[in-house]
């Protein structure tokens, strides 16, 4: 393979902890390691846990965000959202939340009620994105995407699918909207088939291995709950599936601004941190129960 992009390590996932009581998370970046995936800031792994009925949803309460993007992948579970700006949804396993914060908004993030009084097996991924100085401050919005809305890829020879939830693999293109370049896939896979990515050398990449085990570039394997991360060289990259999987395909255009984040916050300047505050305890982020 020529103009290979190589991988820079594959990590395991760092000690789990909670978020609320409903998110049981591995984060991977920034805390867990320290690695430069801009434009994606924050990543939390819900890795697979049985949770048991409850009648009273687990979850998280209200709570501020602004100058970046919350992105929730459901693969196993279920989760209910409200935010300051009247949406609200569901996202069902293979369903993605895009929430743009950006100026400012209040939001809650609780196990659906049906799955909280069944229980059972739950596995999410939440990412933060970052936006660009310009528009940090733009205004709020929320795009909600089932699976069955997601545009597909279909391999050939049946080897599966890719889910392209943003950017563009072999002409599908996602239907998300995004401020920044930036891929995001579901690549599901069977067992011995292969997929194809090429993303710019200049890219952050990253893959998370939800489901099976995989061979890179015909040499290393991940296993489920590792992440993949690539050097910023070459282009091209090949996964092997060695039994049924799912990857998260992560890709993006580094946005090379100052970044300074305090909490729910992420700014470019503290004045802009503090600034924040004042709007949030004079509730201008709106209102939220």
């Amino acid at each position: 393979m020529k103009n290979v992009k190589q991988v820079s390590a594959i990590l395991n996932p760092p000690a789990p902890h909670m978020v609320g009581d409903g998110f049981r998370v591995h984060n991977f970046f920034p805390s867990g390691y320290k690695l430069n995936m801009s434009p994606f800031y924050m990543l939390d792994y819900n890795a697979k846990i049985e949770f048991s009925a409850r009648n009273e949803p687990r979850g998280v309460s209200v709570h501020p965000h602004r100058g970046f993007e919350t992105v929730t992948i459901a693969y196993h579970g279920a989760v209910a959202h409200h935010d300051s700006t009247g949406n609200s949804g569901i996202i069902y396993p293979g369903d993605v939340q895009w929430m743009t914060a950006a100026s400012g908004i209040l939001h809650k993030e609780y196990h659906e009620e049906n799955f909280s009084k069944e229980g059972g097996l739950f596995q999410m991924v939440q990412l933060w994105v970052n936006l660009p100085a310009k528009d940090k401050m733009s205004k709020p919005k929320y795009q909600g995407i089932a699976q069955i809305d997601i545009p597909q890829f279909v391999l050939p020879e049946n080897s599966g699918t890719i889910e392209v939830i943003a950017g563009n693999y072999n002409g599908t293109k996602g239907s998300v909207s995004t401020f920044t370049p930036i891929e995001m896939y579901n690549a599901r896979l069977n067992k011995g088939s292969k997929a194809d990515f090429n993303f710019p050398a200049n890219f952050n990449t990253g893959f998370v291995i939800i489901e099976g085990s995989a061979k890179v570039n015909g040499a290393e394997i991940a296993k489920t709950d590792q992440f993949i991360h690539f050097r910023n060289e070459g282009e091209s990259i090949e996964l092997e599936a060695l039994e049924n999987s799912v990857i998260l395909i992560l890709s993006g255009d580094p946005i090379d601004e100052p970044i300074v984040s305090y909490g729910p916050f992420l700014m470019n300047k503290p004045e802009e941190i503090q600034q924040a505050l004042v709007d949030y305890n004079e509730g201008k982020f709106g209102y939220l129960e």
